[in-house]
């Protein structure tokens, strides 16, 4: 493969001018210098891991963002590898903990030894201060153990002795489990899982990307480079936070988390028996937030209905409690919010609260609130399987798709 001798050239790591994002005075430049600095992170990265794409498109959002990573997933998908490859591209620190049924909290977060010698406490701190966490088969340890991990997940410190200590920046942890054991395992509590940005399924790699997997394990491994710093991923962040988001697109996002707690509003109501529980406010936040780091990702300086569109399973599925009803009849989150993402017509048209009809505005796509335009943000060309039917639209309807089967079994009264 040839690679341009370019100093910005994304194949070009070593000579990469994205570590100096932080001093391009223009917003939009320095957009694009943060774009070539994560390509050449993903061209990187992939010398090791093959295939899994989607998964390290969802990590580098979350890097970006500064939100943290479920990912579920049966073992050996490259989930370890894929988290120690980014730890060593970006020049972090990575740290692994195997969380098991008698881990203590001790164990993860330090604790305070005594001197002897010199009558007093040494503090010790523990596996979570590093850049990148990888807490592996999370749903394993007990209850006082989630309850640790949860001030370190949401206030990024830990508090040993009276005495708090700060984590690192950046700081990420990315969990793992397995979703084909159940023995030995404790459920996750729900204010724990609403704290992770993204929930990322992952599946198996293609045939070809597993041939290639399969060709290389009995070739010496490819040695990766670190390219950045820490420093330069917060410069990163700070880049990230000031991509400019339409009022829109925001309130598309909360749309999306209004249909799982009120779905008859959006011509669903036989969701209602099936969703106990719909996303907390932290859903659109989340939503918002990654949508950002993944415009960056795709080389853009705004964000468009798209990205909310293709984050909004993997921000949404872990935040919905379902009904024993649901459980019952076999019926996922991923169904459900595939029904309810076609249901929220990201241009707001239609009922669903106060977001709906004349707040947001009704006229042409490509129109802002105000009558101004949206470059590009409400593309109706990025939802061609949405704009194709010809079928009717219902309030709350906007994007048309073929009718998903109802939630019934045969011979069960209407919900």
């Amino acid at each position: 493969m040839t690679t341009s001798s370019s100093p910005h050239s994304p194949l070009d790591p070593s000579k990469s001018a994205a570590p100096d994002a932080a001093h391009v005075p223009e917003h939009g430049e320095r957009v694009k210098a943060v774009a070539r600095g994560l390509e050449a992170v993903l061209y990187e990265t992939k010398r090791v891991v093959i295939g899994q794409d989607a998964m390290l498109e969802r990590v580098l959002v979350a890097l970006l963002s500064g939100g943290h990573v479920l990912l579920e997933g049966v073992p050996g998908l490259a989930k370890t590898l894929t988290v120690k490859t980014l730890a060593d591209v970006l020049g972090g620190t990575f740290r692994r903990v195997q969380f098991t049924p008698d881990l203590v909290p001790a164990d993860l977060v330090g604790t305070r030894i005594w001197r002897p010698d010199t009558g007093s406490f040494d503090t010790q701190l523990g596996p979570v201060f590093g850049n990148l966490l990888l807490a592996d088969e999370i749903n394993r340890a007990p209850a006082k153990v989630q309850s640790a991990l949860l001030e370190v997940m949401q206030e990024r410190q830990v508090t040993l002795g009276g005495t708090s200590h700060k984590l690192p920046e950046p700081f990420l942890v990315l969990a793992t489990q397995n979703p084909i054991e159940s023995e030995g395992t404790y459920p996750l509590p729900e204010a724990q899982v609403d704290r992770f940005l993204l929930k990322v399924l992952v599946d198996y790699p293609e045939l070809e990307d597993e041939a290639t997997v399969v060709a290389r394990s009995v070739q010496p491994p490819a040695d990766v480079r670190a390219l950045l710093t820490p420093e330069h991923l917060i410069a990163y962040r700070q880049a990230v936070r000031e991509v400019p988001v339409d009022p829109q697109v925001v309130r598309y996002a909360v749309r999306l988390a209004d249909a799982t707690r009120h779905p008859e509003r959006y011509g669903l109501p036989d969701l209602t028996e099936v969703i106990e529980v719909g996303s907390s406010p932290r859903g659109p936040i989340g939503l918002v937030q990654a949508a950002q780091a993944l415009a960056v990702l795709r080389g853009r300086d705004y964000v468009t209905a798209r990205d909310v569109h293709d984050l909004a399973a993997d921000v949404l599925r872990h935040r919905m409690v379902l009904s024993y009803e649901a459980h019952a009849d076999g019926i996922t989150s991923d169904q459900i919010l595939s029904r309810i993402i076609a249901a929220v017509d990201p241009r707001g048209v239609g009922s669903g609260g106060s977001l709906g009809g004349t707040a947001t505005g009704t006229g042409a796509v490509g129109e802002g609130p105000h009558g101004g335009p949206l470059t590009g943000a409400f593309d109706t060309a990025a939802y061609p399987a949405a704009t194709a039917t010809t079928a009717p639209q219902q309030p709350g309807q906007g994007l048309v798709v073929p009718p998903a089967p109802n939630f019934t079994k045969p011979g069960d009264a209407p919900r």
